[in-house]
């Protein structure tokens, strides 16, 4: 009787530790999905546009080409969890520093050192772009925003270029940039467009303000995250041009993509306009045109627009007043943010900054975009 009595509490002790594993497995699990979206690999180019133009490739060759250069984003997206966000840190300085890295081709990062900070000008004219576009966004944050590097306490400046072959994309994935070369039919290289690192670097800016650890990568907080690195691009692109609002051409990824392919991959002036884009873009601009469930790059057309008209109402140069205004509302926001907390948060922040002046040509940008609704 003791004997069994003896097996059935060892079943009930083996049972009990079993199911204790299998909690504590899928808590895991829960936080790495969890961690996944808050620390996402952040590519410039949307999946459905290289869809679009595998759709309609020439040949076998070069659709394949660009079905696997989506499989690789879908598997880079893939490779985060927890242990690799901690040991992904690079160090951190009180000063600029820059570090470029050749790929060579493969995709094992970071690859070979080819130039550090201070180093001469390599033979190799994408290392230097890379490199001066870094230091040209490093200047933008510390001497406009007083924001010391990406983290705000001297992160190093890692970039990696020549990563894959033929590869069409470029990427932030939570502590450096890495850049492909594109296939030359329709992308044409990215390091040397000040925008497109921009934007990239500002997804770690964004990761390192947002209370909670940036803003997750889905819905709307997702569509923000991108609307933010959108915004930054611009601004920073404006800035090294010395261009007030009126002059500014509003477009994302100008240059970047081959000739026929495209224009540019984004306009803010004007989201969906596929004459200043490329034939597939379907961004809105506006509430009306929301895709319940869209892509994160779909639905930026909305806060883009919105940054749009609010730095267009205040004039002069965009890093004056509205850059500053989005920049500050990034302490205000929480990781599931909504179009409408941006909304509230970049208007809290023209008063904080500025006055009701600035307060109300924030607030009237979302009214035109149809977050905030125009009263009867």
């Amino acid at each position: 009787m003791l004997l069994r009595r003896g097996r059935v509490c060892n079943r009930d002790r083996a049972a009990d530790a079993l199911a204790a594993l299998e909690h504590e497995a899928m808590n895991r699990q829960d936080k790495e999905e969890e961690v996944m979206n808050r620390y996402p690999i952040c590519f410039i180019v949307p999946s459905k546009l290289l869809r679009h133009f595998a759709d309609r490739a020439a040949s076998a060759d070069e659709r394949t080409s660009l079905l696997a250069a989506i499989e690789l984003s879908e598997h880079l997206r893939g490779q985060r969890s927890v242990a690799g966000i901690a040991a992904l840190t690079p160090a951190q300085t009180s000063e600029e520093r820059r570090t470029i890295f050749d790929a060579h081709h493969q995709k094992r990062l970071p690859g070979k050192l080819v130039r550090g900070e201070g180093a001469p000008p390599a033979a190799d004219q994408t290392v230097n772009e890379a490199y001066d576009s870094a230091g040209t966004t490093y200047q933008f944050y510390r001497e406009i925003l007083r924001r010391n590097s990406i983290d705000g306490r001297g992160l190093r400046l890692d970039s990696t270029v020549h990563y894959a072959q033929k590869f069409n994309n470029a990427f932030w994935n939570g502590r450096q940039m890495v850049y492909g070369d594109g296939d030359g039919k329709i992308f044409v290289g990215f390091a040397q467009a000040i925008d497109v690192v921009a934007h990239e670097l500002t997804h770690g800016v964004t990761q390192y303000s947002v209370p909670g650890g940036g803003l997750t990568y889905d819905g709307q907080s997702g569509a923000l995250n991108e609307s933010i690195s959108d915004v930054f691009g611009s601004v920073v692109k404006q800035w090294k041009l010395g261009q007030t609002v009126d002059k500014a051409d509003w477009l994302i990824g100008e240059g970047i993509m081959a000739p026929g392919a495209g224009k540019a991959l984004r306009s803010m002036k004007n989201p969906g306009d596929t004459t200043q884009t490329w034939a597939g873009d379907d961004q809105p601009g506006n509430m009306s045109g929301f895709v319940p469930d869209g892509d994160v790059h779909t639905n930026s057309g909305i806060p883009n627009h919105a940054f749009y008209f609010a730095a267009m109402a205040l004039g002069g140069q965009s890093w004056k007043e509205a850059g500053p205004i989005w920049y500050k509302a990034l302490s205000l926001l929480t990781p599931d943010a909504t179009f409408a907390d941006a909304a509230a948060a970049t208007t809290q922040a023209a008063g904080l900054l500025f006055s009701t002046k600035q307060q109300k040509a924030v607030s009237d940008a979302w009214k035109q975009v149809g977050v905030i609704l125009q009263a009867a």
